[in-house]
């Protein structure tokens, strides 16, 4: 199947999820996550809101807040195309919706987070596989934003988060696609 064809397929299936295995899932994959070290131990955490069937992410931006940690959420930088910013989110933040017709925090440059102070990056994903690579929806924004980190040991690690049927044994890649060192679904943590 070619990426297109593995998109449609894995994002029917997510969207297949009734609402009650979607709430089973967000509560599942907390406490997963919870055993997850790099998430336990991080101060600021980069989320993202739920769009499209993805796994939701409200309790854990909640669980966030409620254990003193600074949550960030990604914003399209609006003047280099292709680009990720993220912003500081809290419960009273303003927000708008994007051209993708995603919730993000009304653009404030006094809520900047720089990426690399960032200990630990939540990425959605549409599919993954055995070795850690992930496919998005095709924009390549978390590819360029994760980039920079790659082969280095400073910067924020990155976790992708996802419902366990959104896994395939081999995706196609592309040279420019970053994979994960970690993947997290309600029932298991994958490491690489």
């Amino acid at each position: 199947m070619t990426r297109t064809e593995f998109r449609q397929v894995i994002r029917a299936r997510r969207n297949q999820l009734s609402e009650q295995q979607q709430q089973d899932d967000a509560h599942q994959l907390l406490d997963t996550l919870l055993k997850v070290d790099e998430w336990v131990n991080a101060s600021t955490i980069a989320l993202y809101l739920s769009f499209d069937g993805e796994i939701n992410t409200q309790n854990l931006i909640q669980w966030c807040w409620d254990h003193g940690k600074r949550v960030c959420v990604p914003v399209l930088h609006p003047f280099s195309t292709g680009q990720l910013l993220f912003l500081e989110y809290t419960p009273s933040t303003p927000m708008r919706i994007n051209q993708y017709n995603i919730a993000e925090p009304a653009l404030n440059q006094l809520s900047i987070v720089p990426v690399a102070t960032i200990d630990l990056i939540a990425t959605p994903l549409v599919g993954f596989d055995n070795n850690g690579h992930r496919i998005g929806m095709g924009g390549g924004y978390y590819d360029r934003t994760l980039a920079p980190f790659l082969h280095t040991t400073t910067g924020p690690m990155a976790l992708g988060l996802a419902h366990h049927c959104q896994h395939v044994e081999k995706l196609p890649t592309e040279s420019w696609d970053v994979p994960l060192p970690c993947i997290v679904t309600p029932s298991k943590i994958w490491r690489w």
